[in-house]
């Protein structure tokens, strides 16, 4: 499902990343009196009335005639915020007034031609300063509406008026209903673009040694064996602290909505790097997403010996524990080598992502987990699991009722999730365990 997405702009130090932390309900948005501390954009998931969206907190825009250094990347950032949202929160200073660096941002926000929702901000006291607020009405921009990010007056008011212009979330634009979802993912310049020419058999994404060649989320509908297949080519995800190009944060924006729009995810790694920081960041993306994943070691040519060899193998078990279920496939784009496996692959994680396990199979499992004795206790609780049951599917989900759920701690999680796997075909799909309370 891919969510709209709503921007917060504003010159530097009104107050911009206060209200995101208000609207996403998170402290993740760094607030500081100090002007510039938001300098890349950051995404939070966000709801208001049950419609989900994201929610992109932006640099603050300054003139261009500033003497700060960042200036005018932030500017651009937060243009290209923009360009790419489909609502604007544009919030401005009600204890100083209208500065020249809010007559800027208007100016762009009135070419956008998106819908724009001027806030103005730390009116605390609500019943005083209206001529503070009318003022604003000389930006050019409708009714003004005062709000108080810190203390949350007036937002209530203002999410109501923002869901009813944003456009409902789309399904995937799959070709049909048996089409499946590929996402390409991974850092930079691994080799993605290359990997889907190689296996779509066309020229249709950008080659380049150049990192953050391909912006957008390119997508191909192709035929393999009888099965059509949406691959989706995205821009290669990196540390927000190296993205200062003025759109290549929305590139990693774009790239989760390619993974909410998928079924499965390559993760294209580097086999000359081994996995990064960068790689298990992006598969953990995935996996929260509940995406199944196949993770493919491209350039394996380049590694001419058996050392270099193990000590990729190294970061995988260092770097990829938490994905120890996913399929890994040394190949070569370049060369070709073992491309001809990754349909087979996509196919078999499919099928676990959206496997079905009858009740009375899931029970049989558990009865034997009972039956060796395994459980867990705290103090002179001891926990007991009564039966269990799948509740949902891509990813599978198994929900387990017991007496004490509350004391289902990490590592029970672990053992019962290595014993469903021993048991049943989920190979390369992340599975969700729930456990109910039951007397």
């Amino acid at each position: 499902m891919t969510k709209p997405i709503v921007a917060v702009v504003g010159r530097p130090n009104v107050g911009k990343s206060t209200m995101v932390n208000r609207i996403a309900q998170t402290n993740a948005a760094i607030v500081h009196e100090s002007r510039g501390v938001t300098r890349d954009r950051s995404y939070h998931d966000a709801d208001w009335s049950g419609t989900d969206f994201i929610l992109v907190d932006t640099g603050g825009i300054e003139s261009i005639n500033s003497e700060d250094s960042f200036a005018m990347p932030i500017r651009d950032q937060a243009i290209a915020a923009c360009a790419e949202a489909d609502a604007i929160i544009f919030i401005v200073d009600g204890m100083t007034g209208i500065t020249e660096e809010d007559e800027t941002v208007a100016r762009i926000l009135r070419r956008s031609g998106k819908p724009v929702f001027l806030c103005v901000n730390k009116q605390d006291e609500p019943s005083h300063g209206e001529e503070r607020v009318w003022e604003f009405f000389a930006l050019g921009l409708g009714d003004p509406r005062p709000v108080s990010a810190l203390h949350g007056h007036g937002t209530g008011d203002l999410l109501d008026e923002i869901i009813a212009v944003l456009p409902e979330p789309s399904e995937p634009a799959h070709a049909n209903e048996n089409t499946l979802g590929v996402a390409i993912i991974g850092r930079p310049n691994v080799g993605k673009s290359s990997l889907i020419n190689k296996i779509s058999g066309t020229q249709r994404s950008i080659v380049s040694e150049i990192a953050g060649t391909t912006r957008d989320s390119l997508d191909i509908v192709v035929s393999h064996e009888g099965r059509d297949y949406r691959l989706i080519d995205t821009a290669g995800m990196r540390k927000k602290s190296v993205v200062h190009e003025n759109i290549e944060y929305y590139s990693m924006v774009r790239g989760l909505r390619a993974i909410d729009e998928a079924d499965v995810c390559l993760l294209v790694v580097d086999a000359s790097e081994g996995v990064t920081e960068q790689d298990q960041k992006v598969a953990g993306m995935a996996i929260e997403r509940g995406c199944a994943m196949v993770v493919l070691l491209n350039k394996w040519d380049l590694l001419t010996t058996e050392e270099a060899r193990q000590n990729v193998e190294e970061t995988i078990v260092r770097r990829l524990p938490f994905a120890g279920w996913a399929p890994i496939l040394r190949i070569s784009a370049l060369t070709g080598r073992s491309l001809e496996k990754i349909y087979g692959l996509i196919d078999q994680v499919a099928h676990a992502h959206a496997t079905k396990i009858s009740t009375s199979r899931l029970n049989d499992v558990l009865s034997q987990i009972r039956e060796s004795g395994h459980s867990i206790s705290d103090g002179k609780r001891r926990l007991k699991v009564h039966y269990v049951t799948q509740t949902g599917t891509k990813p599978p989900e198994f929900s387990f009722f017991c007496n004490h759920p509350d004391i289902v701690d990490d590592n029970y999680q672990r053992y019962l999730e290595n014993r469903w796997r021993e048991s049943f075909d989920l190979a390369g799909t992340p599975i969700r365990l729930k456990f109910r309370k039951k007397d």
